[in-house]
């Protein structure tokens, strides 16, 4: 194909992309739009995300990504970078129109723009590798759960954002070796580092393809593989210079490895050393052996004094409190292993990962490309972390679709019994109706809109249930004390410890945090064992049986929540002595 072809069938993949993205993505938003238009968003991160450029855009510093009304300021692990889009939106929009209908068009725009983008270069990654199989590769990709979950209308949260970034990382690396794809793809894999830590584990495996490259000698004598390695250095140390001009937070020294803070900075940084000094030393690293030495010699420089950082960023949870570990963190869906996870979750989950893997691997077997071997080394790396933590999974399954789209091209060729299968294989979205059968249908809930409740109340600080309080601070005036946020241990435990405590136990919580309101629906606390639930004298139990202690008010509500108001006595501040 022509130069001018090529880049006419580009633009064409380019279109198809947007078109389709626009028509899964208004579908999701027609079907959703009651919620939508009331800023119910899908995932309470997205709910707090909103809450974030709200207060950014109320006036609260660029750098202050702090909560203040979750536990009395909690220093929340994100990053401003994914706010800078839909931020932008409601800026321009709230001069022409509402507030509210600003805010509603950015939660929508926002991540159709990032699933446009995705099946973009999705369509790129594989007319690299099979140009034949590029606009099925986006359909393929457009249906692909899990990872289509995280662009539907509404999921305003970094996810996204983070699977454009390794997309655009691998597409720079499929691209002829040298100094630009290797700063393409060194700036990609550092916006995502600062965006967030959940694509680090894929995107050093990207890395370290580079760097296996550079050490064969793929590419001849002139420079190539040499360029692109000294420019994914580059790349990454630039972003992180970046980041850390533009992107640090009022809490950059927080020690941990959870998000963008001087941890991350200084391993990323002190890591970028080791590509770009080998890449630019490679004309007297002529042998392989000599390149080894090189390697291993610089690699444990640089590496033994940030091993004591390392060990403490394999565990960034290893600060929750053990009792909100167990009662809640454990029971986080993506959170949860692979292995722990209920059967029809995991297959729903990691079905289209295993098939796309089988997928590749055909591909690796019959063509053994560099481009397919490093997307097997990906997906397998992803279902790698998947085995630890379900949200490896997201990954993995987008990489999928370019040899899911050639096994497809294949079927085709052998009849229609052949293409119906390779469909069926390649279609995730069936994957978790699959997993249906696996599991037995639940009662449906009783219905609770813990909003409804609270916004009716003068603001105040309320104890709720964790799932409750992302919604709370974005839909309503109040402060919250928990939420889903491992950073949150004070405000987290002291919420389970309330509520599982007796009365007189809960009642010192309630006036150490000054509560105003307690909250509780009748379906939440199912994360709790059959021990913690029917303790006789909880808080909680006696809640539900409608004997609440004498400092508590019922407050009358239709939403379905047990509302009640605690007695202004607790809420004195103490006397001085």
């Amino acid at each position: 194909m022509e130069i001018g072809e090529e880049r006419g069938a580009a633009r064409g993949d380019t279109r198809l992309a947007i078109a389709f993205a626009l028509l899964l993505g208004l579908a999701w938003a027609a079907r959703d739009w009651g919620a939508l238009s009331a800023l119910h968003l899908p995932d309470t991160d997205d709910a707090m995300r909103l809450q974030q450029i709200r207060d950014w855009l109320a006036g609260q510093a660029f750098g202050d990504v702090r909560q203040y009304r979750l536990a009395g300021g909690l220093a929340m692990h994100w990053s401003r970078l994914p706010d800078l889009v839909p931020a932008a939106i409601i800026t321009l929009l709230r001069p022409l129109t509402s507030a509210h209908a600003a805010e509603v068009t950015a939660v929508i725009a926002w991540p159709l723009m990032l699933f446009a983008a995705a099946l973009a270069l999705v369509a790129a990654i594989t007319r690299q590798l099979a140009p034949e199989a590029a606009r099925t590769a986006i359909i393929v990709a457009g249906i692909a759960y899990p990872v289509t979950t995280l662009f539907a209308p509404g999921r305003i949260d970094h996810h996204g954002l983070q699977i454009v970034l390794v997309l655009a990382t691998v597409r720079a690396l499929l691209a002829a070796p040298g100094w630009a794809s290797g700063l393409i793809a060194g700036a990609a894999t550092g916006a995502s580092l600062i965006v967030g830590m959940e694509m680090a584990p894929v995107l050093g495996l990207a890395s370290l393809s580079v760097l296996i490259g550079w050490w064969l000698g793929h590419g001849g004598k002139d420079g190539r593989r040499a360029g692109q390695l000294a420019g994914l250095g580059a790349g990454l140390s630039g972003m992180m210079a970046l980041g850390s001009i533009v992107f640090t937070t009022s809490d950059w020294s927080y020690p941990a490895c959870d998000g963008f803070t001087r941890t991350v900075w200084l391993v990323a940084q002190t890591g970028a050393l080791v590509p770009l000094l080998l890449g630019l030393a490679t004309p007297v690293l002529a042998t392989r052996s000599l390149r080894t030495a090189a390697g291993l010699a610089l690699g444990g420089l640089i590496a033994l004094p940030l091993l004591p950082i390392a060990q403490g960023c394999a565990s960034p949870y290893g600060h929750v409190d053990p009792l909100v570990a167990r009662l809640w963190l454990d029971h986080v869906g993506e959170a949860q292993s692979l292995f722990a996870a209920p059967l029809a979750t995991a297959i729903a989950y990691a079905g289209l990962l295993i098939a796309g893997i089988a997928a590749t691997l055909w591909q690796v077997a019959r063509r053994p490309l560099p481009g397919w071997v490093l997307l097997l080394a990906l997906q397998l790396g992803a279902l790698g972390i998947a085995c630890l933590e379900l949200r490896g999974v997201y990954a993995g399954v987008i990489l999928g679709a370019p040899a899911l789209a050639v096994a497809i091209g294949r079927a085709r060729a052998r009849g229609a019994l052949w293409l119906a299968g390779a469909w069926i294989g390649s279609a995730g979205m069936l994957y978790p109706i699959a997993a249906q059968a696996f599991a037995p249908a639940g009662k449906a809930g009783a219905i609770c809109d813990a909003q409804a409740a609270l916004a009716a109340l003068p603001a105040g600080t309320v104890m709720a249930p964790i799932d409750v309080g992302a919604y709370a601070i974005a839909a309503t005036r109040h402060r919250l004390i928990a939420a889903p946020y491992h950073r949150n241990n004070a405000g987290n435990a002291a919420m389970y410890r309330f509520f599982l405590g007796e009365p007189t136990a809960a009642r010192t919580i309630a006036a150490r945090w000054r509560i105003d309101y307690v909250l509780v629906c009748p379906d939440d606390f199912t994360e709790l064992d059959r021990t913690d639930a029917a303790k006789p004298r909880s808080m909680l139990v006696q809640l539900r049986k409608g004997h609440a202690p004498d400092w508590l008010r019922p407050v009358a509500t239709s939403s379905g929540a047990g509302l009640w108001r605690v007695a202004a006595r607790l809420r004195e501040p103490p006397r001085a002595d």
